[in-house]
């Protein structure tokens, strides 16, 4: 038993890895290849779905070359969540490319629904907002401009499929159209209540019933790798969206518990138990996960641009040339100096719901440098989160003692700091900061009988670091409230 492992599939909006972890969830083996966005258009943001697969094979297949895959337990499978795709059941050809969740283009459909008063039956089913964030308007979007294509998914010849789907069934060869509940419940169509895709909401958004997977728990028989992908047929077990398997990872199974990763966007995750709950405060009600036929709920704070503002310095305006340059750009001054960064650059989410807002610099004098602006960059990462976090505080009651936090931007001290000190509460850090792979793994790991309950994959939570509180309260809020400023000035802009 101890010499088992686990093939954890990562496939995120920037790259496809592929993470071998053995029993114990120490990292053995990690290959990863990036990934291109595409922007066809102003606000648009596409990928080649046939791109996502043979990437994420590739990796996969690099990974197998330098193990044995008989010891290879189950496979676990987590994604970039809300990014469509739907392809021909024969064929298995995309008929579009996969619409990112960062895309936009749907802003009107969703604000035309807004104005007919939907909106509130969407929330109470879903948990979620009229917003082009969300599958459900993506392939809407998808059947009325594709040629053919409505008539194509009536006559049940088209399959769609958010990313794990995808790669589901292409990993099984065609025989597997199906999902989980955590994909399921952020595309719009899917009641998180019942545990059901729902007519009405299906009516709303004109989308035919035949396009859509089969849902299952987060452990699950999801079907068999076939023997000609992989070289053995290989179980998958576990499959989770990106943030609840981060969710996971990070062991967030007591009510109250939080966690916010900081990766391309930054998501926060507040576990409120069995009960289905609507934010009052403008976030989401989302599944957190579903095991052995018990759901647990979460209210998301959803932030569409985090470490791609750092990349956007580094790879459009030059201001470092690695990331990690960014941490001693960012100390060589003693504050922002006024500056702010509202980096909207594919408008805003929680708690604002604008898709409209578009990036900002602010207070920008002559005095202003690069330094100023990459610091603005990575405390707009406190500031953001600071924003969900009141909100969660405020629909919940709970005040959080700790927030475990993860992602590529967490290996940036200045950011974690100035982070626990804006939101006035401390930050741990993980040993294993892969958390969304390993999430992944822990629920194949699950399904292959590797571990015993969630009660197991706790004790294995290890913290690595902790940045505690270092600033007062009165010197924060004032900087909090040039941020507030800041924001109010972006969404003026549009209005």
């Amino acid at each position: 038993m101890s010499s088992k492992t686990i093939l954890a599939i990562d496939q995120g909006t920037t790259s496809s890895r592929a993470i071998l972890f053995d029993q114990n969830a120490h990292i053995l083996d990690i290959k990863q290849k990036e990934l291109t966005l595409h922007y066809p258009q102003k606000g648009w943001v596409e990928q080649d779905a046939n791109d996502i697969w043979e990437d994420t094979l590739r990796v996969c297949r690099e990974i197998i070359k330098n193990t044995a895959s008989e010891n290879i337990a189950a496979i676990g499978i987590t994604n970039q969540r809300e990014t469509t795709i739907i392809w021909d059941r024969k064929t298995g050809k995309p008929v579009y490319n996969a619409i990112v969740w960062q895309d936009r283009r749907t802003a009107k459909m969703c604000e035309t629904l807004r104005d007919g008063g939907h909106e509130d039956m969407v929330a109470e089913k879903t948990g979620l907002r009229l917003d082009p964030y969300f599958s459900a308007t993506k392939i809407a979007w998808i059947l009325d401009h594709v040629d053919g294509a409505r008539t194509r998914a009536e006559k049940g010849e088209l399959a769609f499929g958010t990313v794990d789907s995808w790669l589901l069934w292409n990993l099984t060869g065609g025989t597997t159209h199906a999902t989980d509940v955590t994909n399921a419940s952020r595309t719009a169509l899917y009641n998180i209540q019942t545990l059901a895709w729902d007519e009405e909401l299906l009516e709303l958004f004109d989308i035919p019933r035949s396009l859509l997977p089969q849902v299952h728990e987060n452990v699950a028989d999801f079907g068999v790798c076939k023997p000609d992908i992989l070289g053995a047929s290989l179980p998958v077990c576990g499959i989770a969206g990106d943030q609840q398997a981060a969710f996971i990872g990070q062991a967030c199974f007591e009510k109250g518990m939080i966690k916010s990763t900081y990766g391309t966007g930054c998501f926060a995750l507040m576990n409120i138990g069995a009960q289905f709950r609507l934010s009052e405060n403008r976030l989401l009600t989302t599944i957190g996960y579903v095991y052995e036929g018990k759901v647990t709920y979460a209210l998301e704070g959803s932030i569409f641009i985090a470490g791609a503002a750092i990349q956007w310095l580094r790879d459009n305006l030059g201001l470092f040339k690695t990331a990690d340059e960014s941490e001693d750009l960012a100390r060589s001054v003693p504050d922002n100096n006024g500056v702010y960064f509202v980096p909207a650059f594919t408008g805003l989410g929680a708690p604002y719901w604008d898709p409209h807002a578009r990036a900002a610099i602010i207070g920008l004098t002559r005095e202003s440098n690069a330094a100023h602006i990459t610091r603005a960059a990575l405390e707009a990462q406190a500031y953001q989160t600071r924003d969900l976090l009141n909100a969660m505080i405020a629909d919940s009651g709970e005040t959080p003692q700790v927030i475990r936090a993860d992602g590529g931007l967490v290996t940036n001290k200045f950011m974690c700091q100035f982070t626990a000190d804006m939101l006035q509460c401390p930050l741990e850090i993980p040993q294993i900061t892969e958390t969304t792979a390993l999430g992944a793994a822990y629920l194949a790991g699950l399904g292959a009988g590797l571990y015993k309950d969630m009660d197991d994959i706790a004790a294995r939570w290890h913290k690595a670091a902790q940045y505690d509180v270092k600033a007062s309260q009165e010197s924060v809020d004032d900087l909090y409230q040039g941020w507030q400023s800041a924001v109010s000035g972006v969404l003026a802009q549009n209005h």
